[in-house]
């Protein structure tokens, strides 16, 4: 064979085997790989807080319930005082002059009354050895009935007097502190005049402004987790009461709570921190479905999506499942409702 011929096929046929391709490699579907969780085993507990003050469980405001002069006011803002001391003095002299007639006018009702009495009984004797007639008995008798109501009125009238005075000295119904002094020696004080403000300093009690949302939550935690924070300072507590009405103004709810051991001072103000009783899913393990969110959970080797009403993007969502229900923790964004959980 030429050999410019043999060239040429060889060269034909090297081109041939340049020019073919193998075919690529058939593509690989990950198989999707889940894993189940009971919701014991993924369920959070958040710890809540809300703003809190201790407070006074009695705040009198003290008034003058005579019209009188202020002679003295004892005690100053921040001072502590034991119950019944006496913290305002208001002039007693014109009570007194009113307590001085009143017991003048006891004592005649008394002298009257013993008097009508003796007459009443010389009559009955005399009445009954016929030397007196039925109806000049009768007077007497009346007479000694009449002596007896204005004594019961005298004895009124004087006590009426004794209280009065008394109201010119005030004293502190309860161990306190006193917050405000309204009042000022010299000034003339009307019934109703508000002298002092006294806050318990004893009774003390934690009140807790709350959205209406963590009201049932703080209801439903244990007592050892409940704790006012105020600086360095951690005190115990225990629930009292949860207020049923919303406030208008703020839109929330006022919790009471009671200090375990020795509370702060009233006035303090805090935090209240408090874990929640609720089994909470995390946020990462949400998954959104036709615009809602939710779980999902393993039913007979099936997904099924659960729907959670009140949860909301980046935060933990109550679970209202039992503690042993599996629910999807891996491979769950590439789940739909129905799907085999292989």
């Amino acid at each position: 064979m030429n050999p410019r011929i043999l060239t040429a096929l060889c060269a034909l046929a090297l081109l041939a085997a340049c020019g073919k391709q193998e075919a690529p490699p058939a593509a690989v579907v990950p198989v999707p790989t889940f894993a189940l969780q009971a919701v014991a085993e993924v369920a959070a507990y958040p710890e809540r807080s809300a703003p809190a003050a201790v407070v006074g469980k009695n705040e009198a405001r003290l008034s003058a319930e005579v019209a009188a002069t202020i002679r003295a006011l004892p005690v100053d803002v921040g001072q502590k005082v034991s119950k019944g001391e006496v913290v305002a003095r208001l002039d007693p002299r014109d009570a007194e002059l009113a307590l001085e007639r009143a017991a003048a006018a006891l004592a005649q009702s008394q002298a009257r009354h013993a008097q009508a009495t003796a007459q009443f009984e010389r009559a009955r004797t005399l009445r009954d050895k016929n030397f007196y007639s039925a109806e000049a008995l009768t007077l007497r008798e009346t007479e000694l009935a009449a002596a007896a109501a204005d004594l019961r009125a005298a004895k009124a009238q004087h006590e009426t007097a004794r209280r009065a005075l008394a109201k010119h000295t005030l004293r502190a119904p309860f161990t306190a502190v006193v917050r405000a002094r309204s009042g000022q020696v010299g000034e003339l004080a009307a019934p109703g005049t508000v002298l002092l403000t006294l806050v318990d300093a004893q009774a003390v009690e934690l009140a807790v402004q709350l959205q209406p949302r963590d009201a049932e939550s703080l209801t439903g935690a244990v007592t050892p987790e409940l704790t006012f924070v105020a600086g360095d300072e951690r005190h115990p507590l225990k629930l009292l009461r949860v207020s049923p009405t919303l406030n208008r103004e703020s839109r929330s709810v006022e919790a009471r709570l009671l200090f375990v051991g020795p509370p702060p001072a009233a006035g303090t103000e805090g935090r209240l921190l408090w874990r929640d009783a609720r089994f909470h899913l995390p946020a990462e393990l949400l998954v959104r479905r036709a615009g809602r969110y939710g779980v999902f959970v393993a039913e007979a080797g099936k997904a099924r999506f659960h729907v959670l009403p009140q949860a909301q993007e980046g935060r933990p969502a109550v679970l209202d499942l039992p503690p042993e229900t599996r629910i999807v923790t891996q491979g769950r964004h590439a789940l739909q409702e129905g799907m085999a959980l292989k």
